[in-house]
This record gives C-alpha cells, structure tokens and sequence, in this order.
C-alpha cells in the first residue's frame, strides 16, 4: 500500500499518495512479471547460448574453423565431425560456433545506434509536433515505402562493404521505424498533466524530453530494440549471403550460407543446414524475448 503525504497545494490536513513509491512499486512488479515470463526466460537461456559462443568459441570448438583438408571435404555429419565438413574440408561445427562472434557485435551495436536516433527523433516530432512533425514523418515515411534490404543493398554497392559501414547502414535503416514507435508514444504522454506541469514550471523543452517524457515511454522504446535486434540478424545475415558481408574464409553465418549454397544440389545439405539453423535459433530467441516483453507491457 503507498504511503500517504501531506500535498501542499491542497488544504491542511488533506493526504495524497506518494507517487514515487507507487512508481518504485509498479517497476519491481514489471520486473516480476518479465522474470516470470517462460518466453523471456526460453529466448534468454538460447541467446545465452549464442553469447557463450561468441565470447568462448575459439576456445571451445573441437577444430581450427580456418583450417582446411581438401582430402576431408563434404564429408557428412559423424562422431569425428559432429555437423560434417565443408567444400574446403573445415569443420562446420566449429565454424557455426565461432560464427556467432561476428553478427552479435554488428547486430546490436546498429540496433543501439538506430535506438538513439530513433527515439530523438520520435521525441522531438511527438512533443514539437506542427511542422517539425509535418517534414520528418514525410522523410521517415519515404524510407519506411523502401524494402530495407534493398536500401541497404543500394548503400553497400555504393559506398562499399566493412563492419564500420553494415553497421551504420543497419543503424539508419532501422531508425525510421523505431522513431515512429516512439513518436507515438510520445503523442500520449505529452498531452498528459506532469507534461503541463513542467511547462507551467518554465522548464526547457530538452529537459521535458528526456527527463520527463522519455522515462514514460522505456517500455515500448525496450520491445522496439529487441525487435530490431532480431531484423538486425537477420539482415545481417542476408547480406553476407548476397555477398555485402565479410569475405571468405570468414566464419559468418551468412558468408557459410553463400558457400554451401552451390552444393545443395549435390547432397551436400549439412553445409547450409546448420548455419541456417543457427541464423533462425537466433531469430527466435530474440522475437521470444521480444513477445515476453510486449505481453507485459500490454498487460
């Protein structure tokens, strides 16, 4: 039950909830419910996984994921290895597992700088509103008409391909998305009365923003990164596959895709089989994550 204080702009005597142990209280019961979630708690354990890989990996596997046998290739799955070997005679297994290091620094890092972005920008058009929210929707609204891969197909060619610049063409792809999410949000909140209050207060409009506003709307700016993580992923990996990734030999799940890609048609399905397993088992726990923390949000 919250405390009750006195409130000095009533009159003498009245009480009035304290508000800041109510929103202490809601949070902790946020937090509950998310950590009683079974679909935060399945996509963590698996993402868990995946980040154990990337950390521990080259430790960890069985085999030099660079090194070749040219006598050993396309051999299937066996007890010696364990997800077979590749046109090169590299261990798959091992190459999936120290794969993981590559797309779980690019993708979150993107989806990071996108997040930033992408809530400045949904604050400023949701409180300014009026003409500055008039010109930025136009722009966001051309890019959201675009496939985003295509986009970031076009930017690649154009510029070229490194870690540096999939990072910051995923990063302002996936902005314009994120800040209509939040501009929404927004749109809410700043009609609400302790936004009044800080004006009435003579406060400035950045203080409004981000210490007023933006601690109302971490819920759905949270489920939005986590969502974007996962595209993130996925884009990624359809890059690396259309060949705007890192060059061989390098581990990349989606690089791995485009290799094995020709020899499908041979038989030889365990070298496209695991990586893409790896890609979708990645996907997943993060859009489990996600859902885990939307059904709270919404609840």
């Amino acid at each position: 039950m919250s405390e009750l204080t006195a409130d000095p702009a009533l009159p003498p005597g009245t009480l009035t909830p304290n508000l800041g142990e109510s929103t202490s209280e809601a949070r902790r019961e946020t937090i509950n419910q998310i950590l009683r979630s079974k679909t935060v708690w399945i996509g963590s354990i698996i993402l868990l996984f995946w980040v154990f890989c990337a950390i521990f990996g080259y430790k960890i596997v069985p085999y030099d994921p660079f090194e070749t046998h040219t006598l050993d290739k396309h051999k299937p799955p066996t007890g010696e290895h364990w997800f077979g070997t590749d046109n090169l005679g590299r261990d798959v297994f091992s190459r999936v597992i120290v794969g993981a290091r590559a797309i779980l620094v690019i993708a979150p890092i993107a989806t990071v700088i996108a997040t930033i972005l992408g809530t400045s920008l949904g604050l400023i058009m949701g409180y300014f509103r009026g003409w500055v929210d008039d010109i930025l929707s136009r722009v966001l609204e051309a890019i959201l008409s675009l496939p985003l891969v295509v986009v970031s197909l076009v930017v690649l060619a154009a510029v070229g391909t490194s870690d540096v610049t999939v990072i910051v063409v995923i990063g302002l792809v996936f902005t314009a998305p994120i800040a209509r999410t939040v501009r929404a949000a927004v749109l809410t909140e700043s009609d609400l009365d302790y936004v009044t209050a800080a004006q009435l207060r003579g406060e400035r409009a950045p203080f409004i923003l981000f210490r007023e506003i933006l601690p109302n709307v971490t819920a759905p700016i949270l489920v939005e990164f986590t969502i974007r993580i996962g595209y993130a992923v996925f884009t990624i990996a359809t890059l690396a596959f259309l060949g705007f990734g890192p060059a061989p030999p390098s581990p990349d799940w989606g690089a791995q895709l485009q290799e094995a890609y020709p020899y499908i048609s041979a038989g030889f399905w365990w070298e496209s089989l695991f990586p893409a397993i790896a890609v979708a088992s990645l996907v997943v726990a993060i859009n489990l994550i996600s859902d885990g923390l939307r059904q709270v949000q919404d609840a």
